[in-house]
C-alpha cells in the first residue's frame, strides 16, 4: 500500500524528523511504498510563521552562520494546491501527519486543503495526539489518532488496511466509528534494536544541513535511548513515563538501545551516508549507566570520531564523563538550566540541585575547552519576575559559550500545563503555539508584558554590568522609548558577541 508522510514544518526548523524516517525504513522494510510532503521547502505567510534560525541570531541565542553548501529548495508556488497534486498523483492508501502542538493547526489547515483525499485514511501521531487525541478528533479531517509510541501500531495498521480488514481495535489507536470515539489504550513499545536505519532517501539533500557554532554541518540525528528518568514538570517525559505505568502493559518506557546497534547505525551515517556532524536527539544523553556509558566512549573515539551535539542536566558531569566527552570529540552541549531559584525550581520544576553544584558541574566543561549553552525558561505557573531575575543571576556566574531564554509554553502532557489550568491561568481548550511567541498564560503577578520584557532583555543582563540594569530595565516596557532602547543595548551586545566569536576563533 501506499502512504504519503505529511510533515508540518517551517523554514528555519531544518532538522530532518528522525521519526519519519524511522517509520518510512519501517514501512519500506514491509514492502510499502512511502513518499513525503514536507512544507519546510515553503514559505506560508497566511500563517505567520517566524523563522527559527533567524530569531536565534537577532536573539543572541546563537553564532551568525555562514551559508550553506545546499540551500533548501526555495518553492514559489502555492503549498496548498502542490500538497493536492502531490495526493491525487500519488494516490495514498494512508495520510500520516506527524506535527507537534504548535504545527497543529498549519496540519489542519493543509488537510482542509485536500479538495479530495481520494481514499486515504488519517492519521495524526506524535506527542501532541498523545496527549490531547480527543481534541484531535473533533476535527473531521482526521480519521485516527496514535497515542504513544507509533512504530507498532503504524506497522499493523498498513496491514489491515492493505489486507481489507477492520482496524478498530488496534492498540494504540483512537478513531471514529459510527459517529462515536474508539479508543484501545497503547501499544506495546517497539524493540528499538529491531528499529532499521533510518531511511534518509525520503528528504532532500538540503535537509541535512545544520548550523553549529557559526558552520553548517551535514548533520544526522542519532538515537542512543528513548526516554528520561527525570520529571522535570515542564516536560511531557513524566507524563509519558506514567502512560505506560498506568497501562497494562506495565512497561518502562525509558531504555538503552545495544550499543553494538548504535555502533552500527554510526559507521552506516559516517561511511555510507557521509555525514559530517552527528545529533544525539535523547533528552538526557548522560541519563545512562556508568558502565554503558563508558563502553559507548570508547567504541564512538575509536570507530566514529565526529563530532556532535548533545544535550544534558549539569548533575550527569563527573570529571571522568566530560574527560570522556572530551576524548570522543564532542563539538556542543546544551544544557537545561530553566531557572536560577533554588526553591522554585525545586518545589515548582522538580529539579533538585543547588545554584553551587550547578556552577561547579559547569565548570569542568570550561576546564576542558567544551563549548555550551545553556537553556532558560521564563514564565512558570507561579513565578514573579524577582524570580525570574535569579535566572538571570545565576546565568551570570556561568562561563557558557551562549545562552537563551524562552516563553514557558504550557504544552500538553506537561504537569505544569494541568498546574496552570488549576491556577486559572489557563483556559483548558487553549492549544499552544511556538515557545517564541509570548506566553499564553494571565498571571496577575508577572504580566504578558512584564515576561515579555525580561525575557528579551536577557542578554543584555547577563552581558552587562549589574551597574546599568537600571537602564536595561527601561528597554523592559514594550513602548516605541523601550523599543529604542532595547535596539541599542541589543547593537552594544552584537558587538561583545562578535568580539568574543572572534577572540574564540583566533585562539
Amino acid at each position: 500500500m501506499r502512504v504519503l508522510f505529511l510533515y508540518p514544518n517551517i523554514r528555519g526548523m531544518n532538522m530532518m524528523p528522525p521519526s519519519i524516517a524511522i517509520f518510512s525504513a519501517l514501512l519500506k522494510q514491509d514492502g510499502h511504498d512511502c513518499q513525503l510532503f514536507d512544507t519546510t521547502y515553503w514559505n506560508v505567510p497566511d500563517m505567520g510563521f517566524v523563522d527559527t534560525e533567524s530569531y536565534k541570531e537577532d536573539n543572541l541565542h546563537v553564532r551568525s552562520s555562514e551559508k550553506s553548501p545546499f540551500e533548501v529548495t526555495l518553492k514559489s508556488t502555492d503549498v496548498y494546491e502542490e500538497f493536492n497534486s502531490v495526493v491525487q498523483s500519488f494516490d495514498p492508501d494512508l495520510i500520516a501527519v506527524t506535527t507537534t502542538e504548535d504545527l497543529f493547526g498549519f496540519a489542519i489547515k493543509m488537510l482542509k486543503s485536500l479538495r479530495s483525499k481520494g481514499r486515504a485514511k488519517t492519521i495524526m501521531g506524535g506527542v501532541f495526539a498523545t496527549f490531547a487525541p480527543a481534541k484531535i478528533l473533533r476535527q473531521p479531517e482526521i480519521d485516527l489518532v496514535c497515542v504513544g509510541e507509533g512504530e507498532w501500531p503504524m506497522l499493523e495498521l498498513c496491514k489491515r488496511i492493505e489486507a481489507g480488514q477492520s482496524y478498530d481495535n488496534i492498540r494504540g489507536l483512537w478513531g471514529k466509528k459510527d459517529g462515536e470515539v474508539f479508543s484501545n489504550g497503547l501499544a506495546p513499545t517497539f524493540d528499538i534494536n529491531k528499529i532499521p536505519i533510518m531511511d534518509l532517501k525520503i528528504f532532500e539533500e538540503a535537509r541535512f544541513y545544520r548550523p553549529f557554532d557559526g558552520k553548517i554541518y551535514h548533520t544526522i540525528p542519532a538515537e542512543t535511548h528513548r526516554g528520561c528518568p527525570y520529571q522535570c514538570a515542564y516536560c511531557n517525559t513524566p507524563s509519558q513515563m506514567a502512560l505506560y505505568k498506568n497501562d497494562d502493559l506495565q512497561e518502562k518506557f525509558f531504555r538503552l538501545k545495544d550499543i553494538e546497534r548504535v555502533r552500527e547505525e554510526l559507521l552506516y551515517y559516517k561511511n555510507v551516508a557521509k555525514t559530517q556532524y552527528l545529533y544525539f536527539w535523547a533528552d538526557t544523553f548522560l541519563a545512562m549507566p556508568n558502565r554503558y556509558f563508558e563502553e559507548f566512549s570508547e567504541m564512538y573515539a575509536s570507530e566514529i570520531g565526529l563530532p556532535f551535539w548533545c544535550q544534558t542536566r549539569p548533575e550527569t558531569f563527573t570529571e571522568e564523563r566530560v574527560s570522556g566527552l572530551k576524548r570522543m570529540g564532542v563539538h556542543r552541549i546544551g544544557i537545561g538550566l530553566e531557572h536560577g531559584n533554588e526553591e522554585f525550581r525545586e518545589k515548582v520544576l522538580k529539579r533538585r540541585i543547588s545554584n553551587d553544584m550547578t556552577v561547579e558541574k559547569l565548570k569542568i566543561l570550561n576546564d576542558y575547552d567544551i563549548k555550551y549553552s545553556v537553556n532558560n525558561i521564563i514564565g512558570f505557573p507561579g513565578e514573579t519576575r524577582d524570580l525570574a531575575m535569579d535566572t538571570i543571576r545565576l546565568n551570570r556566574r556561568l562561563k557558557a559559550d551562549t545562552r537563551n531564554m524562552y516563553t514557558f509554553t504550557p504544552f500538553h502532557g506537561t504537569p505544569l500545563r494541568d498546574v496552570a489550568i488549576e491556577k486559572g491561568y489557563l483556559d483548558a481548550e487553549v492549544i499552544c503555539s511556538s515557545l517564541l511567541a509570548p506566553t499564553v498564560l494571565d498571571m496577575p503577578q508577572f504580566s504578558k508584558e512584564a515576561i515579555e520584557g525580561v525575557r528579551r532583555c536577557f542578554v543584555p543582563y547577563v552581558l552587562f554590568e549589574e551597574e546599568r540594569w537600571p537602564e536595561i530595565e527601561l528597554a523592559e516596557k514594550l513602548t516605541p522609548e523601550g523599543d529604542a532602547i532595547w535596539k541599542k543595548l541589543m547593537t552594544e551586545c552584537r558587538e561583545v558577541f562578535t568580539e568574543q566569536f572572534q577572540t574564540e576563533n583566533d585562539n
